[in-house]
């Protein structure tokens, strides 16, 4: 073999060695006994994911595919969430770089429950100083915050100090500060950052703290699934996406535990319902439920014509109900 072709086939190793892959991923979410639950496969630490192939018709279309083969699960909503490419997050076992392509889906609570082979677990468990709805988690005051403290005021200088603290405050809501549902993805970052997750020493961090309470997922999936969560907590505000979760027929009492459910906060009931029927997002079916206990129930259905006008608004979200 001659010289010239000695380097073309380096060149090709070496080409090899440095492929980008792509990886689609799947927050999929349903929510079920009134908990937000998102679809998981090997020890409940993974989401669904497949690299994406020549054979593919599209991203969605290798998703979709994955995500069936791996859980039995269809997909109905779906939407593209974020491209993740920071090298330093997942530790590869090759020379490859690995992009991921996450996906947001939403499925109906009987779909979630008629399919054995999925195993579905409260996002809860993976963050659980994000349900506010009995008030502040325990984990917040007693655990979390005092952790912060103590990592803020390692840092070398003064401004540092500050900036750490203010920053823990904005995120977690200390110090008087209101809590933002909508800062997920924040929180979860600097807790990756102050080496509190498990995640963090895995990438590359000597996590001298231990890991804060919380299940652990593989590679950056619950950086991932925290992305997820922060979009629907946004998104149930200005889009009717909600009604992709519930039943074809509903009362108005399941609707509001289902927002709140993912809000990780109560609203306002009178408030609520006063917004629902304000912004015509419903209507009546003429029939009743006593399911709910009590008196009987109006049921409800999406009016699926607001999709068609001009304006169409979430559910919002009311103020906490104290």
């Amino acid at each position: 073999m001659n010289d010239k072709a000695k380097d073309t086939r380096k060149g090709r190793a070496g080409r090899k060695a440095s492929e980008i892959k792509a990886d689609l991923i799947a927050v999929v979410v349903a929510v079920t006994e009134g908990d937000p639950c998102v679809l998981t496969i090997g020890q409940a630490n993974a989401l669904p994911s497949g690299p994406f192939e020549f054979d593919h018709r599209s991203l969605q279309s290798g998703l979709r595919a994955w995500v069936e083969q791996q859980t039995g699960q269809p997909l109905g909503y779906i939407e593209q969430l974020y491209t993740f490419a920071d090298r330093d997050r997942i530790a590869a076992e090759d020379q490859q770089r690995v992009i991921s392509i996450s996906y947001l889906a939403l499925t109906r609570k009987e779909y979630a429950i008629a399919s054995a082979k999925p195993c579905w677990g409260s996002w809860y468990d993976y963050f659980p100083w994000e349900d506010h709805r009995s008030g502040t988690p325990p984990v917040v005051l007693d655990v979390l915050r005092p952790r912060l403290i103590e990592w803020a005021q390692g840092a070398p200088e003064g401004e540092a100090r500050r900036e750490r603290r203010r920053r823990a405050a904005v995120a977690f809501g200390f110090d008087d500060r209101g809590w933002n549902e909508e800062l997920v993805l924040q929180r979860y970052e600097l807790l990756y950052e102050s080496e509190l997750v498990e995640e963090a020493a895995r990438g590359g961090h000597e996590g001298a703290l231990a890991p804060m309470p919380g299940r652990s997922m593989v590679a950056d999936h619950r950086r991932i699934l925290a992305t997820g969560i922060a979009r629907l907590r946004s998104k149930i505000k200005y889009r009717p996406v909600v009604f992709e979760l519930m039943a074809p027929v509903f009362t108005l009492l399941q609707l509001q535990r289902t927002v709140e459910a993912l809000a990780g906060r109560l609203v306002n009931k009178p408030n609520f319902r006063r917004l629902i029927e304000q912004q015509e997002l419903v209507e009546e079916t003429g029939e009743t439920t006593t399911e709910t206990g009590g008196r009987p129930a109006k049921l409800y259905r999406f009016r699926h014509a607001v999709l068609d006008e001009t304006v169409i608004a979430g559910t919002k979200l009311p103020q906490t109900r104290g």
